[in-house]
């Protein structure tokens, strides 16, 4: 049915641009909090990094394509299900100012979907247990790595003047948020490029899980512009509600969460940038006092990454069984 495939494809443009729209902050928060760049000049360079990095590779995307269900056992009416569910989640936390990983809610919300369309047998729990492992491990790496980088920091150059080390890192968080941004394209945008080719896979229109160029430029543009609209409420929660940063931290924070997010791009395994750069402020944080966090913020935000996945399962379980209903 051509109509479900170019519903499918609009649905994952809107999932992409409300994905940027949110994760925008997880590139700029740092660098716009510590006044480094204006928020125009943040999210110009954000946007144009993020394309850049969606064409890095497309090992992430096969992993999402074929790591929670078998293509050949769902329909494009299960893709468009979770996509419906998933933006929705997105477009909702981000108008309250709180980042969620658009990771867990997209992949909450096709296990939703697959579930209601063809029971839990279908699920391909093995694929299951390395995204999870991956989701699940790397806010743990973001924590410590901030913390050990800018203990290696403080040990180097604590001896110079506040003013000279904010001066210097101030220029190298170009560097650090440019490369953020950067990981953050080449880690999130192939979740819903591998979402498109699953469906177009499901449907019959290509016959494996090579990821098609128009399928790759597509949602490099669509997170660009998502990460263009800037989502001012989520930054202010990241880079300014949860710890007072400085250059400094920024670029320890930036570059912390690059290695980790560029890594797990490169061996394909989907992980979630905002629970990356989060921790790694909080790392970061911590090596000054552990009361320079604000833990009450941090709490909330970890309460919606607590929710984010049961909730899109729900709402795209739902969405699923509605929609078979009408398109049966």
């Amino acid at each position: 049915m051509h109509e479900i495939l170019i519903l499918t494809v609009i649905l994952a443009i809107l999932f992409d641009i409300s994905n940027g729209w949110n994760d925008s902050a997880n590139a700029i928060a740092t660098v716009v909090s510590t006044r480094v760049l204006s928020p125009v000049q943040a999210v110009t360079l954000a946007a144009g990094m993020n394309i850049l990095g969606a064409f890095f590779s497309t090992a992430v995307a096969k992993t999402i394509g074929k790591g929670v269900v078998d293509p050949k056992a769902i329909t494009e009416v299960v893709v468009a299900s979770a996509l419906v569910a998933g933006f929705l989640w997105n477009g909702a936390m981000t108008l309250v100012g709180m980042p969620v990983s658009a990771s867990h809610a997209l992949i909450g919300s096709l296990i939703g979907a697959s579930v209601a369309f063809g029971g839990p047998e279908i699920l391909n729990i093995a694929g299951l247990k390395k995204i999870f492992l991956a989701l699940l491990t790397s806010p743990v790496f973001g924590l410590g790595f901030g913390y050990i980088f800018m203990k290696f920091i403080l040990r180097f150059f604590g001896q110079y003047s506040v003013g000279a080390i904010n001066r210097n890192f101030g220029r190298l968080q170009l560097l650090s948020s440019s490369f953020m941004a950067f990981s953050h394209g080449s880690n999130d945008a192939q979740k819903v490029m591998g979402i498109i080719t699953l469906s177009l896979v499901s449907g019959g229109w290509i016959h494996s899980l090579e990821v098609p160029f128009w399928v790759i430029l597509t949602c490099a543009l669509a997170m660009g512009f998502g990460t263009a609209m800037g989502g001012w409420r989520v930054i202010k929660t990241l880079g300014v509600h949860m710890l007072k940063l400085e250059p400094v931290h920024g670029f320890a924070a930036e570059t912390a969460a690059t290695a980790i997010i560029l890594g797990a791009s490169h061996f394909g395994l989907p992980v979630s940038t905002t629970h990356v750069i989060s921790t790694s402020i909080m790392g970061v944080g911590a090596t000054k006092r552990l009361s320079a966090v604000r833990w009450g913020i941090a709490g909330k935000i970890l309460t919606a990454w607590i929710f984010t996945l049961p909730a899109c399962a729900a709402v795209a379980w739902i969405t699923c069984k509605g929609m078979l209903f009408i398109f049966s």
